[in-house]
Formats: C-alpha cells, sequence, structure tokens
C-alpha cells in the first residue's frame, strides 16, 4: 500500500482518538455492531468490558501507527489471535470484527475527512489485518489456554504481591512477554500479566502485580490468591526483546512492576557469557516503589556489562511504609532524583541504543515524550501496546 494511503488512514484515525469521548465513542459502536451482526458472540465476552474497550482501542491505535511496517503488526495480530482463541473465538468471528470496525472507523471519523477513497483505503486494510487474524487462529496446534498451580504468595507491599505458579506444561515463551490469567476469585475475568523470570523447563511462572484500587483483578490478585489455586493462563504476547544482532547496546525505562518483563530479560541474559551494555533506569514515587532493587543490585554485582539507575521523586517514604531506605552497595549508581522520564532525557538523547519503556500508559507516554525532546529516533523505542 502507498505511503500516502497509509497516511490518510493514520489521520482518519488519529482525528478519532484526539478527542476526549472519541476512543470510548469508537469501542462502543464496535462492540455495539459486532454483537448485533454476528449471533452468540456477546456469551464470549465477560459482563465488565472497560478495561477490554480501553485495550481495543490501544491495540488499534498501536496497529494503524505502524502499518508501515508490515512484519511487526502481522507478529503482533498473530498473537492477539492466539490469545482471543481462549475464549471461543473463532476464525469467522474475525471477519466479522472487521464488518464492525469498518463501520466504527465510518462512524467516527470526522464526517469532512471521510470519503469514499478513504472508505476503500480502510477496508483494504481491515481486510489484510482480519485475515491474518484469522489464519493465524485457524493454524495454531498449541493449547488455547494452560493450567496452572499457584505455590507461592508474597506481599512485599501493601499493594503489591509476587506470586509465583507451575504450570500443567511449560508454556513456550520468552523473555519479555505478558500472559492473559484468569484467577479462580474472579471467573471469566482476563488480566494481562508480565512473566518476571525468562522461560525454564519446570514451568516456573513469576507475576509481580500491583492493586488498583478501580481495577476487578488486581485486588483479588493481591489480596485474595492463596498457595493451591488453579489459574488458567493464555498465549504469551508481546514484542520487548533485545536484539543481540544489532550490536547496539540497551537502554530500559521501568517503573513499579512495569520492571518484570525487563527483569526477566536481564536474568536471561545474566545466563551468558557476552552481553551488550545496559542501563536500567528504575523508577517509582517512594524508595518503597523500587521493591525489587536489591535484586537487580545482586545481579549487578556479578555482570559489569548491567548499570542500575534508581530514580525516585519523593526522598523518603510516605508515614504509612516507614521502610527503611537502603545504602546503595559500593560501586553502584546512586539514586537519582525526579519525574522518570526527565532523569532519563537529561543523560542526551540515547540515539545509539535499543530502548525498552514498561510501565503505566502515562509513564510510557511521558518518558515517550521526554527522550523525543531530547532528540531519540522514535523507531528506536520499544514497548508493548496492551
Amino acid at each position: 500500500m502507498e505511503t500516502f494511503a497509509i497516511a490518510r488512514v493514520q489521520l482518519s484515525f488519529a482525528s478519532i482518538a484526539a478527542t476526549p469521548t472519541g476512543p470510548e465513542r469508537f469501542a462502543s459502536a464496535f462492540y455495539t455492531t459486532l454483537w448485533s451482526e454476528s449471533a452468540g458472540i456477546r456469551e464470549l465476552f465477560p459482563a465488565g468490558m472497560e478495561s477490554m474497550r480501553h485495550r481495543f482501542t490501544t491495540a488499534i491505535g498501536w496497529v494503524v501507527n505502524r502499518l508501515t511496517d508490515f512484519d511487526a503488526v502481522e507478529a503482533f495480530l498473530g498473537q492477539l489471535a492466539r490469545d482471543h482463541r481462549k475464549y471461543g473465538v473463532k476464525p469467522d468471528h474475525f471477519r466479522s470484527a472487521g464488518y464492525a470496525l469498518l463501520f466504527a472507523i465510518r462512524e467516527c471519523t470526522p464526517i469532512i475527512l471521510w470519503t469514499a477513497t478513504l472508505e476503500r483505503t480502510w477496508a483494504e486494510v481491515i481486510g489484510r489485518l482480519v485475515e491474518t487474524m484469522a489464519v493465524a487462529a485457524a493454524t495454531d496446534d498449541l493449547p488455547a489456554v494452560w493450567g496452572a498451580t499457584v505455590v507461592g504468595h508474597e506481599r512485599v507491599l501493601p499493594d503489591v504481591a509476587i506470586i509465583r505458579l507451575e504450570t500443567d506444561t511449560p508454556i513456550p515463551h520468552y523473555a519479555g512477554q505478558y500472559m492473559s490469567v484468569q484467577i479462580p476469585q474472579r471467573p471469566h475475568m482476563w488480566r494481562y500479566l508480565s512473566a518476571a523470570i525468562p522461560p525454564n523447563p519446570h514451568g516456573q511462572v513469576e507475576f509481580h502485580v500491583r492493586r488498583v484500587s478501580s481495577g476487578w483483578v488486581s485486588p483479588a490478585l493481591v489480596n485474595e490468591v492463596r498457595v493451591g489455586d488453579r489459574w488458567l493462563i493464555g498465549p504469551p504476547l508481546g514484542g520487548l526483546r533485545v536484539d543481540r544482532d544489532s550490536g547496539q547496546d540497551v537502554l530500559m525505562i521501568a517503573s513499579g512492576t512495569g520492571l518484570a518483563p525487563l527483569r526477566a530479560q536481564i536474568m536471561e541474559m545474566a545466563m551468558r557469557g557476552t552481553n551488550p551494555r545496559v542501563h536500567l533506569f528504575y523508577g517509582g514515587k517512594y524508595p518503597c516503589d523500587l521493591y525489587d532493587l536489591e535484586t537487580l543490585w545482586q545481579i549487578a554485582m556479578t555482570n559489569p556489562w548491567l548499570t542500575v539507575v534508581p530514580v525516585v521523586e519523593e526522598t523518603e517514604n510516605p508515614w504509612w511504609h516507614p521502610v527503611p531506605v537502603r545504602e546503595t552497595p559500593k560501586g553502584l549508581h546512586r539514586t537519582m532524583y525526579g519525574k522518570l522520564g526527565k532523569v532519563v532525557g537529561q543523560f542526551g538523547s540515547w540515539a545509539d541504543r535499543q530502548i525498552q519503556i514498561s510501565g503505566s500508559p502515562s509513564m510510557i507516554r511521558t518518558t515517550i515524550y521526554a527522550l523525543s525532546a531530547a532528540g531519540t529516533p522514535r523507531q528506536n523505542i520499544s514497548f508493548d501496546p496492551l
């Protein structure tokens, strides 16, 4: 497809995302049309759709912005299609979704931008996306879900838990990926979590979870999960990965439990003899938010290619969490203070690095903005859309 045609599609979707109510209206139009046009498909989705609507809009935006790199889009959509098998979604359902997507785009794009040419272009793009997902779902020979047993649950902060599981059979994934999980305390609700340790032949998986007060699943993950619970885990997703053949060193930026996929990659790299240099900026509001800093320090002390830079906004913990602040081990980087993105941007453009960012959506946005303002090429920056 011509670059100009792709630009028209991207402008159209940007006009939807630019208004405060645009993303919600777009997602609602899509799901309403899908459920009315495809009998029985509503029963495949959970009752509460708020988080799913947000993830849907985020995923569509990620795809649209990368239409010039269809290899990356195809890999992402293939993963997403295989993940949807856990809901009972069939290949024909993706084709119904294509019709609903075109309808939602047409309904939500400002009328001044919508033309017959734009509609044909969108139809071509959506047709290709839908067929990619239908084929991926139809040809996947792996299980739709894996069973797993909780073998450990540790509250490292009042609102953060580290949960360890053993899967019935190992899940084929690589360090840096995330998975959807369903827990017995919240049946029919799925939550995406990043694996915090690399894959291993024993099927051991570790997740780091922060409780979100407005969330449906995260409070149960932190407060209610018990050893012995049986979980369902969906297929692996995500594209965070160190390119060892690029010759570039690595910049990693994480906040809170967003550390998990970067931690898994660092642990895997520590098993190798030769690695690129890695600078990891690990941030939080308070010192206690850097709950896994000691693990990172231990890895750094025996792996000179790794530099860990703690970043916090406040110098002391809040009164309700008076955890003593640990001294930085000798020879390691001292704590820096300020907003994470701003601190990283102070070091320059990092234009010679492959960059990974992991954390909350707002942290990712502000950090990308700070890096771009410092001259970082956008194509150097990777993050997962869900």
